[in-house]
Order: structure tokens, then sequence, then C-alpha cells
């Protein structure tokens, strides 16, 4: 396919999530899943970024044992969110703007505005900031971490990564640890044509990055011992497909949506950083960008349709589908909670984060909603 039959066709997909938004009705690491018992009650707490522009802010809630959700507190991040031309109801365009590192106690958000870090202590559901840097990029948009390494993605001047190295609950960049995606900086919309998502793979040996259609590709980067990027990333071209955001289902095979065809793909991730297709499966739903596993169930968020598209994952990592769901308008990035009972969901259109149970057999039961203060077109979410 063309370079012009690409961006024709990424035109297409945008025009149609804004149209489908227009008309639609109000309404990291995979956990596994718990028995859904009533003798095993579960309480913890949920992390919503608002990606505010004046004053981005991570709000604080209280997740209950019934799943549902109330306001614990409003955290500055000490920098500024941000808005890519284009966007609609995810300003960032991307997946992962935060990150909840559950065993060291410590949250991770981006503050694209700012091309800044922000790093917070976690006290059960409230928040303490320790520290603010730089990305050593232009719009930071997503960030992961494995044990003491933190890696952030800047989508803006051609896209690049960096990573740094935590001691204890500071971090410091690495100068060396600095790559370029070499990306067009001057492709329109910003919105499709920068990268989507950083990750860890399960084992920490290599990073992955998605493109979108700037370059419409995955990108794996292969780490030696101390962490460093070992030569350039190994590239897999996925023509047409706009690979957006991703997650790894328990067999560590990499589930990747994809924007161009509205589907989900499912990778082998080889040790060399090569990966092969297993299949594809289309959600026939508008704006399919994000996803994430909870045990060998798939959740992928459509945020044209205002809808999840739910996924069995089988053996042999072909999918099964579960059904969709409706959620408010403009559905973008969700978080399971770590005993595997709800799903939330943020949906930009109006700044809330829906509330679900997930049941035995996949399907989901809405349970409620809570509005985000200031967070219209914000994404960014995490559970504990």
């Amino acid at each position: 396919m063309t370079v012009r039959k690409v961006r024709l066709a990424v035109a297409a997909v945008t025009t149609a999530a804004v149209a489908a938004l227009s008309a639609a009705p109000a309404a990291t690491a995979s956990a596994p899943a718990l028995p859904h018992s009533p003798a095993h009650p579960r309480s913890g707490a949920v992390f919503v970024q608002s990606d505010n522009t004046t004053a981005n802010t991570v709000v604080a809630y209280h997740r209950s044992s019934d799943g549902t959700l109330s306001r614990r507190g409003v955290y500055p991040t000490g920098g500024r969110g941000g808005v890519l031309d284009g966007s609609v109801v995810d300003h960032l365009a991307s997946q992962g703007s935060l990150a909840y590192d559950r065993k060291a106690g410590l949250l991770y958000a981006v503050n694209a505005g700012s091309d800044t870090l922000t790093l917070f202590a976690v006290h059960g559901d409230r928040l303490e900031r320790l520290q603010i840097l730089p990305t050593g990029g232009d719009f930071p948009v997503s960030v992961t971490f494995h044990g003491n390494r933190v890696w952030v993605l800047n989508a803006l001047d051609g896209g690049s990564v960096q990573g740094f190295v935590r001691t204890g609950h500071r971090l410091e960049g690495v100068d060396s640890w600095h790559r370029r995606l070499g990306l067009d900086p001057d492709a329109t919309p910003q919105f499709t044509h920068t990268p989507g998502q950083i990750s860890f793979t399960p084992d920490g040996s290599k990073l992955v990055v998605t493109t979108k259609a700037g370059a419409d590709s995955i990108d794996v980067f292969r780490l030696n011992r101390r962490g460093t990027p070992v030569g350039r990333p190994v590239v897999t071209a996925t023509p047409g497909a706009v690979p957006f955001g991703f997650t790894f289902d328990p067999a560590g095979r990499l589930q990747v949506t994809e924007a161009g065809p509205n589907a989900v793909e499912t990778f082998a991730l080889h040790r060399d950083g090569t990966l092969t297709s297993l299949g594809q499966v289309l959600t026939g739903q508008a704006a399919t960008c994000w996803i994430v596993a909870t045990d060998h169930k798939l959740y992928a968020s459509n945020a044209g349709s205002g809808s999840l598209s739910g996924y069995r994952v089988r053996r042999d990592g072909t999918l099964a589908a579960l059904g969709n769901t409706p959620t408010d308008p403009g559905t973008v990035d969700a978080a399971v909670s770590s005993d595997g009972r709800n799903l939330y969901v943020q949906t930009g259109a109006q700044g809330r984060v829906n509330e679900f149970r997930i049941n035995r057999d996949g399907s989901l039961t809405r349970i409620g909603s809570v509005t985000v203060p200031g967070a219209v077109g914000g994404e960014g979410i995490v559970a504990g």
C-alpha cells in the first residue's frame, strides 16, 4: 500500500470516528482473576489522569468491595497536559500515560504539555508527589517500568524514547538510553501520525513501541543485562493497520489494537525481537485503539462507537468474541482491578469513568460511573 493510500485510509477512520462520536448516545501486566465470591471482598484504589492543559492532575478514587468508586483527592502533577492536533476524545492519542508500580508503591504520570514525568508515592488511595523531571523529548505520552527501570515515550519531533534508573524513590535519566524513532515530525494529523505506546515485555528483556500511522510498524528494542538498548530496533511493518495500543496475554503474546481495520491482532514475539502474526479479528466497531487484559480475557476500547469489545484468548492465541458492551461516548484507556473483578474505562467525550463488573463468562455489567474533574479528553488510568 502506498503512503498516500495509508494516509487516506487513516483520515477516513478519523472522520468516521468523529461522526460516530457526534451521534453516540450518552450512556501493564495482566492481573490474575480471583473467584467472584462475596466471601472474599476486595477494595483498593483507582487513579485517573485529567491531562488538563492548565494544570495536570491525578484524581484518586477509593474502590469499594462492590467495585464502585468514590473520590478521595485531586493531586497536581506539577506539570501541564497537552492536546495533539486532530484529537477528539483522547488528547494524547496514546495508551499508558499512567503507570502504577504496586510492589514499590509508586505512580508515574506524564505531563505532555511540560515535557516532564511526575513520580508519586502511593499511600492506599492517597498520593504524595516526590519528583518532577524532564523526559528528554517533546510531548511524553506513555510510560512503562520493570524493576528499577523506567522508560517514557515522547510523541513529537519525530518521536523518541528515554530511559531512567530508579534508586529507592528517586529517578535519574540515563543519557545513553535515549533513542530517536525517526518519524516524520511534520506528518499530519498529529493524532494519527505519532507513536501510541511503550511497554516492557513481561520478562523485561525488550521494549515494544507502536508508531500508529507514523510508520505503521511495531518496533522492538532489545535490552542487555544493564538495560541498555542493543543496536537498532527490530521493526515489523504493518501496512495500513495503524497499530495503536497493546497488551500481553498470559502466554506472553502481543495483543495489538489496529485503528486502520478496527481490529485486534495477535503476534508471537520471538527472542530476536521479530514478530509473527497469529491472526486478526475485526471488532466491527469504530476507532478501536486501546486494550486491557485480565487473565485470559481482553477488552478493546472503541472510541468512535462508544463501546468495549470483549475477547477470550484461546490456547493457541486466537481470540473468541465475547460481545460488545456500550459505554458513554468516547471510550479510551481502561484498567482492571488487581483482583480481576472490575474494569474501569475512561470516556473522554464527557471526562467520565464507567465502572463495570467482570462476570465469570467474561461479560460486563455496568455498576456506575464517576465524572473526573477537568478531564474531558483526558487519558491515563490505573487500578489497584
